[in-house]
C-alpha cells in the first residue's frame, strides 16, 4: 500500500505513516466478525445476499489477509489502525504479562502504541462514530477519539460524557440484546443505520460478534438468515448515501471430529506429560470475555518456556506433535506475522483447519459447546477474509488491488481514497 501522500489529493490526513482523504461523503466500514469466505460465497451462490452480490458487480469485491493470531483484537486494532501488530502493538486478546506472571486479558487500550483512524480523524474536525458489539473493544475503537463511541452490550449504560451519546435503546428501539445472541451484532448495525439517518457523521466503523459464525455452518438456516439481516441493513447504509466497506476480522472453521467431539491438543499437558510439570505455560491468545461458545480454544498459542528445559528441546517435541503444522521461535514468528518482538513468547504455535489447541485440559471449559460442533479460529486457515466496497475504485487503487497482498486493514484507505 502506498504510504504518505496521495497523488492528486491535497486534504489529506497521515496517520500512522498512511495518508487518507478526508471523507467526501458518509463512509462506513463494516467489520463483520468471523465472516468466512464460506459464509459470503453460500450467500452468493444462494441469492441471499443481494447487497453483497451488487457490490460484487458493480463495486469492488476481493479477499485479503487478516492478521495473524486470527483473532478479535489484534484484527480490530489493525483495522482502525491501518498498520499491522508490530506497529500497534496488540497482539491477542489476552496475553502473558512476563513482568508480573499475570494472564491479562486486554479489555482497553493501555498496551496500543499508536493513533487510530478514528481518533486523528475526530479530532481533525471528521463527525466520527464507532459501535462495537463486546465493550471490550469499545477502549481501544474509541482511543482518542471524539466522537460517538458505544458497545451494544452495554447501550443502556451510555452517558453523553463517556460515550457521546446517550438512551441507546430509544435511538435503536429496542433493550440491549442478549450478548449470546445474533441480535447482538444487528442492534450495531440498526444503531448505525439510525446514526446515519439522525446524526449524519462523516465517518462510522461498527463491528459485529461472531457468535452466530461459532455457532453455524454457513447452509445452517440460522446462518443464513443472520447474513441475510445483515446485508439488508448494509443495503440501508448505501441507500442513504454513504460509501460502505465491508471486511472482516478473521475466518471461521469446524474444529470438530467426525463423531462431532471438539478437536483438541492440550499441549501444556502434552509437555507435561513428555518433559514434567513445570516444563512451560501455554497461552491462548483467542480468550475473551465470551469463551461459551469457544471455550478459549484457538489454532494459535504462545509457549514460554520455564525451568531448565531448552526452548530447542521444546521446539522439537511440539514439531511432531499431533495436529500441529508450525511451530515459530519469537523472531520468526514476528517476522512472519509482523508481531512486536518485546511482547512475543518463546514459541509460537499453530494448528491446522480442523483442530485447536490448548493450554490443560482443566482450563477449557466446554460445556458451553454442548449441542453444536466447535468451530473457532486464530491460526492460518482463517487468515483469507471478504473485502468489498460499495463503489467501483479508481485507477490508482483498481492497480494496487490488481498487485495483490491485498490486507483487511487496508480497508479505511480504500474506501476513503480508493473509490470513485
Amino acid at each position: 500500500m502506498p504510504q504518505g501522500g496521495i497523488s492528486g489529493v491535497t486534504d489529506a490526513i497521515e496517520i500512522n505513516g498512511r495518508a487518507y482523504r478526508r471523507p467526501i461523503r458518509p463512509t462506513v466500514v463494516v467489520c463483520v466478525d468471523g465472516f468466512d469466505p464460506a459464509y459470503f460465497d453460500h450467500g452468493i451462490r444462494s441469492g441471499t445476499l443481494p447487497t453483497l452480490a451488487r457490490f460484487q458487480r458493480s463495486g469492488f469485491s476481493a479477499f485479503a489477509a487478516a492478521v495473524v493470531p486470527t483473532t478479535t483484537n489484534p484484527n480490530n486494532t489493525s483495522i482502525v489502525t491501518g498498520v499491522p501488530p508490530k506497529v500497534h502493538g496488540i497482539n491477542g486478546n489476552f496475553y502473558l504479562d512476563r513482568q508480573t506472571g499475570a494472564e491479562v486479558m486486554i479489555v482497553d487500550a493501555a498496551l496500543l502504541r499508536c493513533e487510530t483512524i478514528l481518533g486523528v480523524m475526530s479530532r481533525a474536525g471528521v463527525r466520527t462514530v464507532a459501535v462495537t458489539a463486546k465493550d471490550k473493544l469499545r477502549k481501544l475503537l474509541g482511543h482518542r477519539m471524539a466522537g460517538i463511541c458505544f458497545s451494544a452490550e452495554r447501550a443502556d449504560r451510555c452517558s453523553i460524557e463517556e460515550h457521546g451519546i446517550d438512551r441507546v435503546e430509544r435511538l435503536v428501539g429496542r433493550g440491549v440484546p442478549d450478548q449470546y445472541s445474533p441480535d447482538l451484532s444487528l442492534f450495531v448495525l440498526d444503531a448505525g443505520v439510525r446514526l446515519l439517518e439522525r446524526e449524519r457523521p462523516d465517518l462510522m466503523y461498527l463491528s459485529l460478534s461472531d457468535l452466530v459464525q461459532h455457532t453455524y455452518a454457513p447452509e445452517d438456516s440460522v446462518a443464513v438468515e443472520f447474513h441475510r439481516q445483515v446485508d439488508e441493513r448494509i443495503n440501508r447504509l448505501q441507500a442513504m448515501g454513504a460509501t460502505v466497506g465491508v471486511v472482516a476480522d478473521h475466518g471461521m472453521n469446524d474444529k470438530a471430529t467426525p463423531s462431532g467431539e471438539p478437536n483438541v491438543v492440550y499441549l501444556e499437558d502434552e509437555m507435561t506429560a513428555r518433559f514434567g510439570a513445570g516444563t512451560a505455560r501455554v497461552i491462548c491468545p483467542i480468550a475473551d470475555p465470551f469463551v461459551r461458545h469457544h471455550g478459549a480454544l484457538g489454532s494459535f498459542v504462545r509457549v514460554y518456556a520455564r525451568g531448565t528445559r531448552s526452548i530447542s528441546a521444546l521446539r522439537a517435541f511440539l514439531r511432531h506433535t499431533r495436529e500441529v503444522v508450525e511451530v515459530l521461535d519469537a523472531d520468526a514468528a514476528c517476522a512472519a506475522y509482523d508481531l512486536p518482538r518485546d511482547l512475543e513468547a518463546d514459541l509460537v504455535v499453530l494448528s491446522g483447519r480442523s483442530a485447536v489447541l490448548g493450554a490443560r485440559r482443566e482450563d477449557h471449559d466446554l460445556r458451553g459447546l454442548v449441542g453444536h460442533r466447535l468451530r473457532s479460529h486464530g491460526g492460518l486457515a482463517e487468515r483469507t477474509v471478504p473485502f468489498l466496497l460499495s463503489h467501483p475504485l479508481n485507477d490508482t487503487y483498481a492497480a494496487i488491488a490488481a498487485a495483490g497482498a491485498l490486507r483487511n486493514y487496508d480497508i479505511f484507505a480504500f474506501a476513503l481514497n480508493g473509490v470513485v
